[in-house]
């Protein structure tokens, strides 16, 4: 594990119009890609390394406090179990990513944010 952080996503509303912002902004193209329950538009990364998207799906609201960050894990099971144990709440998944990605869970810590994991493949 090189870095504790391993994938944001920054939700978004209109993926048009988002994915023109952050490209002139940060002055780099995105690629879309589109799963089942989610369209992102993918920040440039290295494999493997840390990423980060636009995303567009159900229950995520653009809002001052939209940022996901995701939190590598090797057991997102135990992981979870030690979430609970600890007075927080898993609140999406577990989800498995298509393409050997990973499986992904969001959580809700002691403070009330939601955070993110991600288990490899």
């Amino acid at each position: 594990m090189k870095s504790v952080i391993n994938w944001f996503e920054i939700p978004v509303s209109d993926m048009d119009r988002a994915i023109k912002f952050y490209e002139s902004v940060m002055q780099l193209a995105l690629r879309r890609e589109k799963m089942d329950c989610a369209e992102l538009a993918v920040f440039p990364h290295e494999d493997p390394g840390t990423g980060g998207a636009l995303a567009k799906f159900d229950g995520v609201t653009p809002s001052l406090q939209g940022a996901i960050i995701y939190l590598h894990t090797d057991n997102l099971a135990a992981t979870l179990d030690r979430i609970a144990s600890a007075g927080g709440e898993c609140v999406f998944g577990p989800l498995e990513l298509p393409h050997g990605i990973g499986t992904i869970a969001l959580f809700t810590d002691s403070e009330g944010n939601r955070v993110g994991l991600h288990q490899p493949a």
